[in-house]
């Protein structure tokens, strides 16, 4: 078995190397193809010149988002550390997201479970302390899908509640509920019908710097879905709270690009930008620049093609080191997870332009911590970070699954 318990320094330069296709799902590997994008098929939606490092505003309004407050500022050219275990012995950790007092709340994937974790004290050993809220009994568990995503309300100090994007029976929905003293109360549906399937199910949550709620979907298994602009599949949506369509939403629906795959991570840059983690097939993961109204090419292409009618990725890597997950932005870089990569890259952004992959918590190369599935920034400025190696395609180890805290 792997390695997975060390703290320290790892630094792996990221190969730039052309690799062989891969097959299969692209989520279940180690050489890189990281192809930077010199353009894209659309102006940036944000004032492109200046860059990302310059803005100190929070993603959603809270003080959360950035990196710019808490311990100590980003070092650009710093190596994370694992500082320490927040949790271990959890069941496929899936969204995680963090409430104004600076505690996470954390779903599983398959045991509908909704969880509050604290961070151990500063300097200890110890781990944090993790606490079962509720759980969401309508989850229907199979392949990809369960409990994914879930969503801090920017207002949370006023409203207490918490949205979560579950896989029922029937569909994929968007659900609120509101966590009080006495634990997590009966959930109210948001937005209901979107397709499911037993992979390519989405499931990430995104509360933007406007207020409104981003929703990442997959096509759940049948591509033709992405390209149905009247479907909820294989899109970005932007709503409201009570589900309906955000104002200026280009086509005056609930989408705000299509034509994805299967997106797992939603990130917005310090310029407002939106950035998503996006699973290819074969040939070439992707990370995408998010451009209202765009058409993002899958089925028709993978990776780059078909430039003047489809948004060409702003990078792709090859399934084997990536397989995109999570993704998270502090100061000027993407933090994103991969799963079958079995590592944690780091992605320059600065003016709408994403640049100079670098690769960390490899395995192999001093230990690592075989498939991460979500990072996300906690409101102390450093990085929380989930394994998925008992999804049902990874090889857990003692204490699997667990939460990481990085220092970035």
């Amino acid at each position: 078995m792997r390695h997975r318990a060390r703290a320290g320094r790892i630094a792996v330069v990221a190969a730039a190397v052309a690799a062989s296709a891969l097959a299969g799902c692209s989520q279940g590997g180690n050489e890189s193809v990281v192809v930077v994008s010199p353009s894209l098929t659309a102006a940036p939606s944000t004032d492109a010149s200046a860059s990302a490092t310059d803005d100190a505003t929070s993603e959603d309004g809270t003080g959360r988002g950035t990196g710019t407050t808490g311990s100590a500022p980003f070092d650009p050219d710093g190596v994370p550390d694992v500082v320490a275990t927040v949790a271990t012995g959890l069941a496929t950790p899936w969204g995680l997201d963090f409430l104004p007092d600076g505690r996470a709340v954390v779903t599983e994937r398959d045991s509908g479970r909704v969880l509050v974790v604290t961070a151990p004290p500063s300097g200890s050993d110890r781990e944090g302390t993790v606490t079962e809220v509720g759980t969401l009994p309508q989850t229907a568990a199979r392949g990809e899908a369960g409990l994914l995503g879930v969503a801090v309300s920017p207002t949370f100090s006023r409203d207490r509640t918490l949205y979560f994007y579950v896989c029922t029976a029937t569909d994929n929905r968007v659900v609120r509920a509101r966590l009080t003293g006495s634990g997590l109360g009966a959930t109210t549906p948001v937005l209901t019908g979107i397709p499911n399937g037993f992979i390519h199910d989405g499931g990430r949550l995104r509360f933007g710097p406007d207020g409104y709620l981003y929703v990442s979907t997959g096509e759940a298994g049948e591509s033709s879905l992405a390209r149905d602009r009247g479907s909820y599949a294989g899109k970005i949506l932007r709503i409201t709270t009570d589900g309906e369509p955000a104002p200026d939403n280009p086509f005056g629906t609930t989408v705000w690009s299509w034509g994805h795959r299967n997106i797992e991570g939603l990130a917005f840059d310090g310029q407002g930008q939106l950035w998503a983690s996006e699973f290819g097939q074969d040939t070439a993961d992707e990370l995408n620049r998010i451009v209202p109204g765009e058409d993002y090419g899958w089925p028709v292409v993978e990776g780059r093609g078909g430039a003047g009618r489809y948004a060409q990725p702003a990078l792709t890597w090859s399934p084997d080191d990536a397989s995109p997950a999570g993704l998270a932005f502090v100061d000027g870089h993407l933090w994103m997870a991969a799963l079958k990569g079995e590592r944690l890259w780091r992605i320059t952004v600065a003016g709408g332009r994403a640049s100079d992959p670098t690769a960390y918590l490899m395995d192999g190369r001093d230990g690592g911590y075989g498939r991460l599935r979500t990072v996300e920034l906690a409101p102390d400025g450093r990085l929380w970070v989930t394994t998925s190696n008992r999804d049902g395609r990874g090889e857990p180890t003692e204490g699997d699954d667990r939460i990481l805290l990085i220092e970035p």
